[in-house]
């Protein structure tokens, strides 16, 4: 344990230096490329102009190396793949496009992801909004927001392992030790193996990702909700303003912006679910997943890297629609200030 404390800190102090290093090391390369000995004044000034011009670029230069090798090269690597046989060597042009297209599991997943991406980003968003608007009316509104936002500290497997516990199933002759099963038999009804069961599985496993995503939401929410002028809402209440429609048409217009942000932020990160499909179901009884069908293409079976890269792809491209929406809706409202 303490070899691993001071491996981590070694590792800061490392990296630390190195930047300081790096910056000292350009601005003395820019000195030397550019001195201004023995040169007139508008000499002097071109050289200026120059060095303030290279200078950015020199410190992002680490940056956009690092850029290039984590993302540029494997999205390249990706494509290339997407057009060979499972070796990687042998090209079988499209091919694996012609099966993604044709094969019901990629169907079945696709349509999986669309419910996922229609279910969990509006739950997360409602029920943080709620949550950041209704405890701050509370005097227990901060030891709430703290217990809501908690799973958000638990990575998605965790968070499947607790859920296991929640939906563990036991024959009907056995004591339920699942929260859900338990509650259900104490009510009068039967347990249920509830991820079993089709189409509502999936949304059993939603409920997991909605349980730490609201968190973040409620963060964020928080956050917005205080650049609302009070003297806006008092003068609405003032004016007959019921509490329903400052929330529907004051609070909620004015931060729509982080909505969106929220929602965006969200949905992208549901279309690269996986550790909670894996951990809790495999794929199975009907709940596969893209990100979780491309990494059993890619690792299990002695892999087959051709297949696995197409259902990369169809990721990415469903990612992009996304990212580009992102893009021209800041520059709107960068344009807009």
């Amino acid at each position: 344990m303490t070899a691993q404390i001071l491996g981590a800190l070694a590792a800061v102090v490392l990296g630390v230096g190195a930047c300081l290093l790096y910056f000292l090391g350009s601005n003395l390369l820019l000195e030397f490329l550019f001195s201004d000995k023995q040169t007139s004044t508008g000499q002097t000034l071109s050289r200026d102009r120059k060095r303030e011009a290279l200078r950015p670029w020199l410190f992002l230069l680490p940056a956009l190396l690092l850029l290039f090798v984590y993302l540029i090269y494997p999205v390249y690597e990706t494509i290339r793949l997407s057009f060979h046989d499972f070796t990687g060597e042998r090209s079988v042009g499209l091919r694996n496009y012609v099966w993604a297209v044709q094969n019901p599991e990629i169907l079945q997943a696709l349509t999986n992801n669309v419910l996922w991406l229609v279910v969990v980003p509006a739950l997360s968003a409602v029920f943080g909004l709620l949550v950041a608007v209704l405890a701050d009316r509370v005097w227990w509104g901060t030891v709430a927001k703290s217990l809501i936002f908690m799973p958000m500290a638990i990575s998605f497997v965790g968070a499947s392992v607790i859920w296991k516990f929640v939906y563990d199933f036991r024959g009907p002759d056995s004591e339920q030790i699942g929260i859900l099963n338990a509650l259900v038999v104490f009510l009068g009804g039967e347990s249920q193996a509830w991820i079993t069961i089709p189409f509502w599985n999936s949304f059993f496993l939603m409920a997991i990702l909605v349980w730490i995503q609201t968190g973040f939401a409620m963060v964020i929410f928080s956050a917005a909700l205080r650049s609302v002028s009070e003297e806006t809402l008092e003068a609405a209440r003032i004016d007959g303003a019921s509490e329903i429609q400052i929330f529907f048409r004051i609070m909620v217009p004015q931060i729509m912006g982080t909505i969106v942000v929220v929602w965006t932020t969200i949905t992208i990160i549901v279309l690269k679910i996986f550790d909670i499909v894996l951990a809790m179901t495999n794929g199975q009884w009907g709940t596969e997943v893209l990100a979780n069908l491309m990494f059993d293409w890619m690792f299990r079976g002695g892999g087959d890297s051709g297949r696995g890269s197409t259902i990369a792809l169809f990721i990415m491209i469903a990612v992009i629609p996304i990212m580009v929406w992102n893009i021209w809706r800041f520059r709107q409202e960068e344009q807009a200030r």
